[in-house]
Order: C-alpha cells, then sequence, then structure tokens
C-alpha cells in the first residue's frame, strides 16, 4: 500500500474523532511489526463500579427512648401515646368497650403529661364530672409543675349495649394510685391524693362514626 493510497483510504473514513482515524492510520498504514502487538489496553473502571466494589455502610438504627415515669425530680420522659384500636369505632358492644378502655387511656396520658388534648376531643363539655377531671390536671400541671404517680387501671369494663339506642352505659372500675405533686422548683406542692379503687358509668353515643363521653357519674 502506497503513502498516497493510505492517505485516500483515510480521507473516505466518517469522522468519528481525531483519536479514532489516528489508531487507524497507525495500523493501516505502518511499514512493519506485528499488527497484533500494539499497546496493552487498559481497563477503565466506571464510577459505578468502583461505587458497587466498595462495602456499603449500615446505618446504626436510632435507640428507642426508654419511658421514664416521674419522680421527685422531674416529669415523665417518653409517656407512650396511646393507639386507638381500630375496634373501638364500632357500634356494637365490644367496639363500646374498647373506646372505653381507649377513653381512660387518653386520660392517664393527662396525668402523666399534663396533655388532655385527645382526651378532651372525644368528652363533651356538658360533662361535669370531667371538666372537674380537666381542671385538676391543669392546676397540677401549671407553672411548670408537674405530678407523681396517680396512673388509672380499668381492670373491669363492662356495656349494657342496646341495639338501636342513641347513647350507651358502660360501667368501669377504675382503681388510681396516690398523687403527688411537686412544683417548679422540685419542692413539695400541696397535700397528696390518696389512692382510690371506684366504680363509674360512662355515657357514650355513636355519632359520625365514632363515640364519645357527653357524661359521667360515679355508681352511687
Amino acid at each position: 500500500m502506497t503513502s498516497r493510497t493510505c492517505i485516500s483510504e483515510r480521507l473516505r473514513l466518517p469522522l468519528i474523532s481525531a483519536v479514532a482515524v489516528s489508531v487507524i492510520a497507525l495500523s493501516g498504514c505502518s511499514g512493519g511489526g506485528d499488527p497484533q502487538a500494539g499497546p496493552t489496553a487498559t481497563a477503565v473502571v466506571s464510577p459505578a463500579q468502583s461505587a458497587s466494589a466498595t462495602p456499603s455502610a449500615t446505618a446504626t438504627p436510632k435507640p428507642t427512648p426508654v419511658y421514664k415515669p416521674a419522680d421527685a425530680k422531674g416529669r415523665a420522659q417518653n409517656v407512650p401515646v396511646p393507639v386507638k384500636p381500630a375496634l373501638a369505632d364500632k357500634n356494637t358492644k365490644e367496639g363500646l368497650e374498647a373506646f372505653t378502655k381507649y377513653w381512660f387511656s387518653l386520660l392517664n396520658y393527662g396525668y402523666e403529661t399534663g396533655d388532655l388534648t385527645s382526651w378532651s376531643a372525644l368528652t363533651g363539655n356538658s360533662c361535669a364530672f370531667c371538666s372537674n377531671l380537666k381542671t385538676s390536671v391543669s392546676v397540677g400541671y401549671r407553672d411548670g409543675r408537674w405530678q407523681v404517680g396517680g396512673r388509672l387501671k380499668t381492670p373491669s369494663v363492662q356495656s349494657k349495649f342496646k341495639a338501636n339506642s342513641t347513647s350507651q352505659q358502660v360501667v368501669v372500675q377504675v382503681i388510681q394510685e396516690v398523687t403527688q405533686y411537686y412544683k417548679a422548683d422540685k419542692t413539695v406542692g400541696r397535700s397528696p391524693e390518696p389512692g382510690t379503687n371506684t366504680a363509674v358509668v360512662v355515657i357514650a353515643v355513636h355519632t359520625k362514626g365514632k363515640w364519645s363521653v357527653p357524661d359521667m357519674h360515679l355508681v352511687r
């Protein structure tokens, strides 16, 4: 192959890139040497391949907050927020009793944290007994104060469910611990309230697909 022929062949090639043309010229027009003895190709590792070769870092899970009840040094910490059971919206005997237990768990949450927002949303303003409970909790947490104890248990919840009735009654046994009161400066507040074991009647109504409590009173 002459030099003129070599140049002519190169001119007919598509202009892909200067580097590609140079390689073709060297391999096709060189006067000697083994065409297979060119420079050794160097493997190029893409960033994706490099990343896949690097062991992925395992995220360290955050520790679960630990519940700590209130004591003489301060308020309760990381109090679990009550979760409403799906059954608690059903207009049935089982649904009513599940709701009542949930309602008292929200009240208990208020005694431990001072937050009765969710409980109040399910409680009617006409309930005088409920208003007294709300006031008591509000005073116990006012101006940096807090309460120790006072937690509630409801070992017995029995409804007198009547189908097609506009309101229902639930008889509940309520056990409450001794309640102690502390001021913001960590000194003892008013005298402690003794523990109680009482029975109450909860009046509940089911409207717009959920229960609420318009009234509650002690069993006489």
